[in-house]
């Protein structure tokens, strides 16, 4: 391992550690403010479900990319994949920050199998975080054997969150009020 590749990646250890803890911190604690007299914004969830899809999607194709060899693609994808993870998030706040939290309404079996999809999406979003940044920073170093270790975890653990997102979404959308 070179000394250069080895400081890129101990360069950014203290930031991904950093909002590996703040943003699930964060979430949590905005998840219980809300903005005085705001306008309440219930078009976002489907926006937000919408990118959650987009990122399902972009992570197949960026891996059905690497395995073809189109390496700059592939990275272009990852980017893109990150970019809609990071609107996600501030759409998710400003939602969560202006609006009441909507309760699931549904009984049975079907109860469970939500509050199941939805505590596992949860856990996992929050540990797909590091994750993902190792993952990227890896890459970024140029230790693409590190980098494919730790994406076959990565990637599947990432495209659960990114679905159940939608799942989760189009199992509680009918008891949105707007």
């Amino acid at each position: 391992m070179s000394l250069a590749k080895d400081s890129i990646e101990k360069k950014y250890n203290k930031w991904i550690i950093l909002l590996s803890v703040v943003i699930p911190v964060a979430v949590a604690i905005l998840f219980f403010v809300k903005i005085p007299n705001a306008t309440p914004l219930p078009m976002l969830p489907p926006i937000y479900a919408t990118i959650n899809g987009i990122t399902a999607v972009l992570l197949v194709v960026a891996v059905w990319a690497v395995k073809n060899g189109k390496l700059k693609l592939h990275e272009n994808l990852m980017k893109v994949a990150i970019g809609c993870s990071l609107m996600f998030l501030v759409l998710y706040i400003a939602y969560h920050m202006t609006t009441p939290s909507t309760k699931f309404g549904g009984d049975g079996a079907v109860k469970y199998v939500y509050f199941f999809i939805l505590l596992t999406h949860i856990l996992l979003s929050i540990a797909i975080i590091p994750l993902v940044l190792v993952t990227y920073v890896r890459a970024l170093a140029e230790r693409f054997d590190r980098h494919r270790k730790i994406a076959k975890i990565t990637f599947p653990l990432w495209l659960y969150v990114a679905v159940t997102g939608v799942v989760v979404y189009l199992m509680i959308s009918p008891y949105y009020i707007y």
